[in-house]
């Protein structure tokens, strides 16, 4: 013999209709399946960062050595 289920819901107050009960039930439902955003992976070591291995593109013009020379 199993165990009777308990309600999800429970109408305490009021007389809802069954557009109301439903919309009720959409409501819960979406926010019970609703999970948090994971978090963002943990950067271990920025000298593992591949992203530094890409440069920025040529800017090539009138000052464009002497610019190159210069703190970004």
């Amino acid at each position: 013999m199993t165990a009777p289920e308990t309600p999800l819901l429970r109408v305490v107050r009021g007389n809802p209709d069954d557009a109301e009960l439903a919309a009720l039930t959409a409501v819960v439902a979406a926010v019970a399946s609703a999970r948090a955003p994971e978090p963002a992976p943990k950067r271990d070591s920025w000298w593992a960062d591949k992203a530094s291995l890409v440069r920025a593109p040529l800017a090539p013009g009138e000052g464009a050595w002497r610019a190159s020379a210069l703190p970004r």
